[in-house]
């Protein structure tokens, strides 16, 4: 190895001096910077992919707020309104098929929506049956067996469905305070059909009091004392 002259050292500070090549905090200036740009660099990366993803109309659909929804083509305020209120409820769509079922979308419509939608599961997802049950129509032991309601929970559900007929799942959802691990296992297994009406009287017949009677002829009536009139 070649040894080094000893005007070396002198050569560098006059090279450095006359600015021909950097000194050390020159170089640590320059370093300094090249990674404050690199780091500006990323954060304007991370905020240009954040303005595509806002002007593509990206939807996370169990974070999304109604004005969100109300972006896609053909969202109606009352679909927006039911999915807002069960995530508020702490109610998840696992994929397209929940939200399918639950707005009862055409096909054409959830094709429209899926390329701006993204399904993130912030827990567990949940098996879904689609056998419906029509919840303001079917009888105690339907509504026992096939939803899982405890004796109490059913009892409650009856008696608001009895005050009123529900609307949807978010209804039910606030009226009932049921779990929303529950409400999410109802996703496409329930109908809302409003209640059978009660059958009117028939054509011709009486009311339920029963017939009125005639009036009765008076006893001083000529008639009815078997006179007959002069």
């Amino acid at each position: 190895m070649a040894r080094r002259h000893w005007l070396d050292p002198l050569a560098r500070r006059l090279l450095i001096a006359t600015g021909h090549i950097p000194g050390p905090m020159e170089r640590a200036a320059r370093q300094a910077a090249q990674d404050a740009s690199a780091q500006a660099a990323a954060v304007e990366s991370d905020f240009q992919a954040l303005k595509c993803a806002q002007r593509a109309g990206l939807v996370d659909v169990n974070r999304a707020t109604a004005s969100d929804w109300r972006q896609l083509p053909g969202c109606t305020a009352e679909q927006a309104d039911l999915l807002v209120r069960l995530q508020a409820g702490g109610v998840q769509l696992s994929g397209p098929d929940d939200l399918q079922r639950l707005l009862q979308l055409d096909g054409p419509t959830l094709e429209q929506w899926l390329p701006l939608l993204q399904f993130h599961w912030y827990g567990q997802p949940t098996s879904i049956s689609l056998r419906p049950v029509a919840i303001n129509r079917a009888g105690a032991a339907e509504l026992k067996a096939r939803l899982a309601l405890s004796p109490e929970r059913l009892q409650r559900l009856q008696q608001e469905r009895a005050r009123a007929h529900f609307r949807d799942l978010a209804d039910v959802l606030q009226r009932l305070q049921l779990p929303p691990t529950l409400i999410e296992t109802w996703i496409g297994r329930v109908t809302f059909d409003p209640p059978d009406p009660e059958p009117s009287d028939a054509p011709g017949s009486f009311p339920k009091e029963g017939p009125s009677l005639p009036p009765t002829r008076s006893r001083s009536s000529p008639r009815a004392k078997g006179l007959s009139r002069p």
